[in-house]
């Protein structure tokens, strides 16, 4: 009776996961997806769905072998939506590095500070979240403007002789996003590196190890999982992010973020905009999905 009671325990853990996954995420994807084989229809919501979910199991299968993917294929005739997905992927990626690179010598200095210490210094990292994400967008937007408080210092300090034009540029857009996502990568970092024994560094070191070959040959290669995790913290959402390239980027500022809602808001275009989100999700999760098999087989084969 005990066993019994234990397999559906372990069994009720393994479902909620799922659930989660099938009611969160699954089942918003089946109605993008749907919306995004659809046709656009002067109506409210603007389209014509191709199959319903009154459908009969016949009726639905039929529809389902005859829809046309039109929407997808013409994504790739337009460049505005290439080149979306292109700047997209190059802005997130050199905002992960830039955040990578900053953050995690705050993450060392973090594990190497003492232990009474450490818990402040994690408050303060955490401290953003409790403003609004928008407002401290906002704050950018005083900052970085001709008139604004960056200027002003530099001037006063006569670093410069005439204002900086950083706002409405793609410079504002890497700040805005290394600001905002900065906590998301020092704290896995700082997990991992926290984690870290010290006695292997100074094994290594009496070994006649230099520090920096230290730090690169066992305190780089151990943390790499926090890298990870922290380079998809940011790299994920930096890619789909649309209020910080709406307010600091300028016209010339190309994400798939803004490229959505002016699809969605202002050209009515639900077929298309869903589309857009299929391929942008897929471009997201099928990297993910091939980087877990990759290190599932390369801790089976270290077993």
């Amino acid at each position: 009776m005990q066993k019994i009671g234990s397999a559906i325990y372990r069994r009720l853990v393994i479902a909620i996961p799922y659930a989660w996954l099938l009611l969160f995420f699954l089942v918003p994807f089946f109605i993008v997806f749907r919306i995004s084989v659809s046709t656009t229809a002067i109506a409210m919501p603007p389209y014509e769905p191709v199959f319903s979910l009154s459908d009969s199991f016949t009726d639905f299968w039929e529809k389902v072998s005859s829809f046309s993917l039109d929407n997808y294929t013409g994504l790739f005739d337009d460049p505005l939506y290439v080149n979306a997905y292109i700047s997209s992927v190059i802005i997130a990626g050199i905002s992960t590095l830039i955040t990578l690179l900053i953050a995690y010598p705050i993450a060392y200095g973090m594990a190497q500070a003492p232990r009474s210490v450490r818990p402040t210094l994690l408050m303060l990292v955490i401290l953003p979240f409790w403003t609004s994400f928008l407002i401290r967008v906002y704050a950018w937007i005083a900052i970085l403007k001709p008139e604004g408080l960056l200027n002003e210092l530099l001037m006063s300090l006569h670093v410069i002789d005439t204002p900086l034009i950083i706002l409405n540029t793609n410079a504002a857009v890497y700040i805005g996003i290394v600001y905002s996502y900065l906590p998301f990568m020092i704290l896995p970092l700082y997990s991992s590196l926290e984690k870290l024994d010290g006695t292997l560094i100074e094994a290594a070191q009496d070994l006649g190890c230099p520090p920096i070959t230290a730090f690169w040959r066992v305190t780089f290669p151990l943390s790499i999982p926090g890298v990870v995790a922290g380079c998809m913290l940011v790299f994920i959402p930096a890619v789909g992010e649309y209020v910080i390239p709406d307010l600091l980027g300028g016209s010339e500022t190309l994400m798939i973020g803004k490229t959505l809602w002016t699809e969605f808001n202002a050209n009515r275009d639900w077929p298309v905009s869903s589309a857009v989100a299929t391929i942008l999700l897929l471009i997201l999760v099928v990297p993910i999905v091939l980087f877990q098999r990759m290190q599932a087989k390369a801790e089976e084969a270290g077993r």
